[in-house]
């Protein structure tokens, strides 16, 4: 399936039910258990930003793909940044105590037993919204966030950016075996099945990440986390990729209701072609992808040289690499594309994902994302290997609270899905990785290339 298709959103144009009882999962458990919805606190006084590129959103996504031979994480997602300092530290032999450092209220984490189940009913990514919520309770990280319940999104906001003919095939709910023709055309099918109440799902997914922007643009925190969002494969007019809506790009469009100017970042191992494609020729969105890019690797797209179309020229930056990358070359790569980015400088002198990835790779991005000071949103995103996906989401919010938390696993109900270690940590995958010094440099040199072209840009107008 081609990700190339469907058009974008044109500059500032704005492109978009009722929802249903959520299915029941066979996670009711987990919702008894582990959903605790916090009080809302009074709103924090509006805290205005500002930089050279003026970048107050950042979206970035995070996944863990689907690992056969070993625990590596090679597929990290995607969330929105434009967030507080974090710092990552060491694994802790200790579990948390009461004199950690108290974010309640600077935190935002959008959770509720609807939008987990809605999550969890996508049959690929089956209990991992769930999983994922567990382990970040067992560790009290919680009780260190305001949780915030989703408010499901409306068919209007739907429509500012999906097709009105999507949007009507989705409400009608055709019946699998009906209509295969049209499924095709909608992308429907092998990879994004006919589902029970489809679109009350989707509403239900873009609402999570509509929610976490609300918090946002209301100045009512600088963080928040949606761990349920980061769908970024959706077209305009089509599903793609186990991606049914773009929650991604509606956010990105409710946070240019307040912010000039939104940077998305995704390090998710496929590229983020959905998200790009809306905002190809628009330049009010920064977008920044990092993904494995080889012959037949989905969705064959985000090569160097795109760089964006129309007035969105030279807003697109892509990063491509082989498989194997380890977290070195990875957190190489990303160090020597952001902070010219962010910055602006060509003449800066900056240090210099299939991979062999862990947690640290992940939480060192998250760890240099949040030290732009933003308001920042985090996403989630593919993330196949639903165990490794739990354990990376859980260390990324551990980092964002400056909460480090024990090596070892917390005894809870989906304690058995952490054997036979129960550790957070991911080991690296063993294969060799296919990126060699000089193939990482030619491609950093391309990007700081692309960057030096918008600065020149920029500075004419």
């Amino acid at each position: 399936m081609e990700g190339g298709r469907g058009r974008g959103l044109q500059g500032d144009q704005q492109v978009s039910g009722t929802i249903r009882q959520a299915p029941v999962m066979s996670a009711n458990e987990c919702h008894k258990e582990c959903h605790r919805i916090g009080p809302v606190e009074e709103e924090y006084n509006r805290v205005s930003y500002s930089g050279i590129l003026k970048v107050l959103g950042c979206v970035l996504t995070f996944t863990s793909q689907i690992v056969l031979e070993s625990n590596e994480i090679t597929d990290p997602g995607c969330l929105v940044t434009c967030g507080s300092r974090c710092s990552v530290r060491g694994d802790q032999e200790g579990m948390l105590d009461d004199t950690a450092v108290e974010n309640k209220g600077e935190v935002v984490y959008v959770a509720d037993p609807k939008l987990l189940s809605w999550c969890d009913a996508v049959p690929v990514f089956r209990q991992r919204a769930c999983l994922t919520h567990a382990l970040i309770a067992s560790y009290g990280l919680l009780h260190k966030m305001r949780v915030v319940p989703s408010e499901a999104a409306s068919e209007e906001d739907i429509r500012k950016f999906h097709s009105q003919e999507y949007v009507e095939f989705l409400q009608r709910g055709v019946p699998e075996e009906e209509d295969e023709g049209a499924q095709d055309e909608f992308g429907l099918g092998f990879d994004c099945p006919i589902l029970d109440n489809l679109w009350g799902l989707v509403c239900g997914l873009a609402g999570g990440s509509l929610t976490a922007a609300r918090e946002l643009t209301s100045g009512r925190t600088k963080i928040a986390l949606n761990w349920c969002g980061g769908w970024h494969h959706a077209q305009r007019d089509m599903a793609s990729g186990f991606c049914y809506v773009n929650d991604i790009v509606l956010a990105v469009l409710h946070l240019r209701s307040a912010f000039p100017k939104v940077l998305y970042i995704d390090l998710d191992v496929h590229h983020g072609d959905g998200v790009e494609n809306a905002y190809l020729f628009s330049p009010k969105v920064v977008t920044l992808s990092l993904h494995q890019r080889e012959p037949g690797f989905f969705p064959a797209t985000g090569a160097v040289e795109d760089k964006g179309l129309g007035k969105g020229k030279l807003f697109t930056f892509n990063v491509p690499y082989k498989e194997g990358i380890n977290d070195k070359q990875f957190v190489y790569l990303f160090e020597s594309i952001l902070y010219p980015l962010v910055v602006l400088t060509p003449s800066a002198k900056i240090p210099l994902g299939g991979g062999n990835l862990t947690l640290k790779a992940y939480t060192t991005c998250v760890t240099h994302v949040a030290n732009l000071s933003k308001p920042t949103l985090f996403l989630g995103g593919g993330g196949y290997n639903k165990s490794n996906a739990a354990k990376l989401w859980t260390a990324i919010t551990s980092t964002v609270l400056k909460c480090p938390v024990s090596a070892e696993i917390p005894e809870h109900q989906f304690f058995s899905w952490y054997g036979p270690d129960f550790e957070l940590e991911v080991t690296a995958g063993l294969r060799k990785s296919s990126n060699t010094q000089e193939s990482l440099d030619q491609t950093i040199k391309a990007v700081h290339g692309n960057i030096e072209k918008l600065a020149e840009v920029l500075g004419q107008k």
